[in-house]
């Protein structure tokens, strides 16, 4: 068994595996560490992954990237209108507001959502995982960014069900990365060791504040700019030079996708080159209406066309040291990752911001795969790992209410405030009829990134048929589980009134408290909030005990409502799709073999039928066989360019037909000298053998043996006379069968008379026989 992680990102994926001698990254069929978060609908199979991205320029209408940017988004949100816009398929708004992508996909539109483009990344990463290990995969670990919703979260979860995954947990990307960098670090200061983890990736920016010490890691702040990243810069380079195009050679790029495909590549590109150069040039063939495009842009041109961008990275490291109680000084060591982060200017900008340079200790690229699967095998029981505890929390404060009202007016209903350990669990007692209501939502909308909605789920709790009409005693277990989403995990209902003591409480992953300045808390247990729903004030006592009348407890079932969310029945039918579908590109990839097979089969037929197979064959028989494999060749270029698996096989069976008993003289002509061979050779063994036993046994096996030499000796008289275009008169199977013959009637007279020296050649014709 393995356990994989998984780091989606907007451009790229990462696939890392933990093996026995630590954590590898898996190569793709293109040989090659990242693979392409790329899906193109061709005209008659889907293209994933590397395969996706070199058929973007053929398809590029139906090609579809930065899929994670849509994940668990409303079609109305201002970003997302932006994202649609630089996605060039046709998209609209699904009943409950969200995207659905619409694709012409053999021969008929067909309809996705996110979520279902997403599962097939997930499904291709999987069979990727797969046949490098050998075995299959099911447990994964998946990095999600710190600012993904609950929403969001489920998005994944939904994704990579409906691909065959079971994550054991959603991990922050950063997170993710402290992991990587803590577990394998021996050199800890006496202190605690705080890290800033800064991850400029292809579409978003992200900041941790982490503190570690020997055997633990916990996360001290989120902070993040979901709308700032590489391919902002290469946007910024793009219109750059499109408006210089306009000017100089009369194109409008932005009309034509292909040309804003190409334009995109080169000047990601160009980006690069800047990072090591002072300038770079810009140089497309035939970009648009057969012109050939040029161009120089210098790297202080540069920084000034993205200096409002440079502005922008230093907001969300300013945040996380505000929200970690820390100032810059107490920072000891500032860890720089993602693809983004190779531009000068940005080094440049936080080595001012923290007062040191960024460390580039870790994979840019592969750290936040790397950190996903040493979590998996953590908490896969398969792997043996250090202890080594990390305590991860949620950037955003939940709450929740009953009937649009908190369930504890102190704190305006929040159960989990921002910072909350993931995961926690609070046990909450209601007095309430028949059934309960609660709604879980976001407590803070300038938490949030900007025009995600404050909901995320109601839940509706009962009917409890222990009430009987009056006031009853309920006890909800919430739960902020290890992907960071809440849930309700279990209800109670109290019946039969015994005076009795509960003592309940907040209760999360077990975590010592660090000594960081001057953020210095311990994390202990907190009272429950227990509230009383008819006054709506708490009803705990001080020491967080109350009196409880419970004797006898009844479970009660708890349904969901996710905001947004997918349904069983649309899950089911998204899973059923997506089986379809990646059974439809088997039988494309066996249908390709297949005809690939038949024309290497022309190909190679053709020089040895007048080669090899010349002298095996009449003349009769070459006109027959050259006639077939010029009309397949035809065939194949005409006719048979767009067939079915059926009609090439067919035809490459007809053509072995033909082939067929030229082939077969061939081999066994070298077949049949060594079949000769060993029946001679076991003709000499037995009349060797017959020296040492009874006259009559002896007379009896060289009369065998006279036999099959003569009955040899005269086939291959009459073979000797025949062309060696004709059928052989004896096949190399007859003489294998004459020499068992041989052996077996030997071995019967031989009985326990035959010498030891003979007894080999006994042995073999009995197993034979």
């Amino acid at each position: 068994m393995s356990v994989v992680g998984f780091d989606i990102g907007n451009e790229n994926c990462v696939i890392a595996v933990v093996k026995q001698r630590g954590v590898d990254v898996l190569l793709n069929d293109e040989s090659e560490r990242e693979t392409p978060s790329v899906v193109c609908f061709g005209e008659k199979q889907r293209f994933l992954g590397s395969a996706g991205a070199a058929s973007a320029m053929m398809h590029p209408n139906s090609t579809i990237s930065q899929v994670k940017r849509l994940i668990g988004r409303k079609f109305s949100d201002p970003e997302v209108q932006n994202e649609l816009k630089m996605l060039p398929v046709e998209t609209s708004e699904s009943l409950d507001g969200g995207i659905l992508i619409h694709l012409k996909y053999l021969k008929e539109t067909h309809t996705f959502t996110p979520v279902q483009i997403l599962a097939m990344l997930f499904a291709h990463l999987k069979t990727t995982a797969e046949k490098d290990l050998g075995t299959a995969v099911t447990d994964c670990v998946i990095g999600v960014p710190s600012y993904f919703t609950d929403l969001q979260r489920r998005a994944y979860l939904t994704a990579a069900s409906i691909a065959g995954l079971k994550p054991l947990r959603l991990i922050h990307d950063c997170t993710a990365i402290g992991l990587g960098y803590g577990i394998y670090k021996t050199d800890f200061p006496s202190k605690v060791l705080v890290v800033a983890f800064i991850d400029i990736g292809e579409c978003d920016t992200q900041v941790s504040i982490a503190a570690f010490q020997a055997g633990k890691m916990m996360i001290l702040s989120h902070a993040f700019d979901r709308s700032l990243g590489g391919r902002d810069f290469d946007e910024l380079l793009i219109g750059h030079f499109a408006a210089k195009f306009k000017d100089q050679y009369s194109i409008d790029v932005y009309c034509s996708a292909k040309a804003c495909t190409r334009l995109r590549a080169a000047c990601e590109k160009l980006k690069k080159v800047l990072s090591a150069n002072s300038e770079a040039h810009l140089n497309i063939e035939c970009l648009m209406d057969e012109k050939d495009v040029k161009g120089i842009i210098k790297r202080e041109e540069f920084e000034n066309l993205a200096s409002g961008l440079l502005e922008r990275i230093c907001i969300p490291c300013n945040k996380a040291l505000a929200d970690a109680g820390l100032t810059a000084e107490k920072i000891n060591s500032v860890e720089l990752v993602g693809s983004g982060s190779r531009i000068p200017a940005i080094c440049r900008l936080l080595t001012s911001l923290f007062k040191r340079e960024p460390s580039r200790t870790l994979n840019a690229s592969e750290c936040v795969g790397r950190g996903c699967a040493l979590q998996c095998a953590m908490l896969s029981p398969v792997f043996h790992v250090k202890e080594y505890e990390v305590r991860d929390s949620i950037p955003f404060s939940i709450r929740l209410s009953s009937d649009e009202s908190p369930i504890c007016a102190g704190s305006n209903g929040v159960i989990f405030p921002k910072g909350q350990p993931i995961p926690s669990v609070k046990n909450l007692t209601f007095q309430c009829r028949n059934f309960l209501h609660l709604d879980a939502s976001y407590a803070n909308p300038d938490e949030l990134p900007l025009g995600t909605s404050p909901k995320i789920s109601s839940f509706t709790i009962g009917p409890l048929h222990g009430s009987h009409g009056s006031t009853t005693e309920v006890i909800v277990r919430v739960q902020l589980n290890l992907h960071g989403i809440v849930c309700i995990e279990s209800a109670t209902l109290i019946e039969d009134h015994v005076d009795d003591s509960v003592t309940a409480g907040d209760h999360h992953s077990k975590f010592e408290a660090m000594d960081v300045e001057p953020n210095s808390e311990t994390v202990g247990n907190v009272t429950e909030d227990c509230v009383n729903r008819k006054c709506g004030s708490p009803c705990s006592s001080v020491d967080g005990t109350r009196k409880d009348k419970a004797n006898r407890r009844l479970h009660v079932e708890v349904s969901e409502n996710i905001y947004g969310g997918m349904t069983k029945d649309e899950i089911l039918e998204a899973h059923e799709k997506e089986l379809q579908l990646t059974q439809h590109d088997r039988t494309m990839e066996l249908t390709k073999d297949k005809k690939n097979s038949l024309e290497a089969y022309v190909y190679e037929m053709r020089p040895k039928l007048f080669n090899t197979y010349r002298n095996y064959a009449s003349e009769q028989e070459r006109d027959d066989i050259s006639r077939g494999l010029q009309e397949t060749e035809e065939w194949l270029y005409d006719d048979g360019e767009d067939e079915t698996l059926h009609a090439y096989s067919a035809k490459l069976k007809d053509l072995k037909q033909l082939v067929g008993p030229i082939e077969n003289r061939y081999k066994d002509e070298e077949a049949r000298a060594q079949a000769t061979r060993d029946l001679l050779s076991s003709i000499v063994e037995h009349r060797m053998c017959a020296g040492s036993i009874p006259l009559q046994n002896k007379e009896q096996i060289i009369d065998e043996c006279n036999k099959a030499e003569q009955w040899l000796r005269e086939k291959m008289q009459q073979q000797d006379s025949l062309p060696k275009c004709s059928d052989p008169v004896f096949w190399s199977t007859d003489i294998q069968s004459k020499r068992e013959e041989l052996n077996m009637v030997c071995q019967q007279i031989l009985g326990s008379n035959c010498s030891p020296a003979s007894q080999d050649v006994h042995n073999t014709s009995h197993h034979q026989r």
